[in-house]
């Protein structure tokens, strides 16, 4: 089938609200939100992309593009991520991602990046813009806490803050850079 794509993010909205818009555009979609669900997917399926978010709970995405790729060789991967950096970026490439996008993206950029197929993403150090410390911490703290289901006691005792702090910190607007 040539339309077809299966969506792995752990982020449920999100993979829900991707899958929208690709059905929108004519597309079959399949959805996963590990892993395990992705491989078993895959077997069966056969969908000609993937949309693999790079961070989930148990393998994360690196393992699946390698395991997806030996499953289905013709599979067209791109990664996205709100945990990037250079060294992910040049991993997933290197495991046969075509293309690596931060998150948020939306149904555009994610087909203009399959649509770039071939092409090597331009990831040169010096072109990339590192997000601040400040921004660091803030998807840091973000990530724990959704890993902890919401919990701010067992998120802070991840973090080795204390409830307190880690409350004020949530209540800030995350930094812009």
């Amino acid at each position: 089938m040539e339309n077809t794509i299966i969506l792995v993010d752990d982020e449920e909205i999100f993979r829900n609200r991707l899958a929208r818009a690709f059905t929108k555009r004519g597309f079959t979609v399949f959805t996963a939100a590990d892993y395990d669900e992705a491989i078993a997917a895959i077997k069966q399926h056969r969908p000609m992309m993937a949309v693999v978010d790079l961070k989930m709970p148990g393998k994360s995405g690196l393992e699946l593009i390698g395991d997806a790729k030996k499953i289905h060789p013709s599979l067209k991967i791109v990664v996205l991520t709100g945990y990037g950096s250079i060294a992910t970026a040049t991993e997933a490439t290197k495991l046969g991602a075509v293309y690596y996008l931060p998150k948020p993206a939306d149904v555009d950029g994610i087909l203009n990046a399959f649509a770039k197929d071939g092409e090597s993403p331009n990831m040169a150090e010096e072109d990339f813009a590192a997000p601040s410390l400040a921004r660091l911490e803030w998807e840091h703290i973000n990530r724990v806490l959704h890993d902890c289901k919401g919990n701010i006691s067992a998120a802070a005792k991840k973090l080795g803050l204390h409830r307190r702090t880690l409350q004020r910190k949530l209540n800030k607007y995350p930094p812009n850079e």
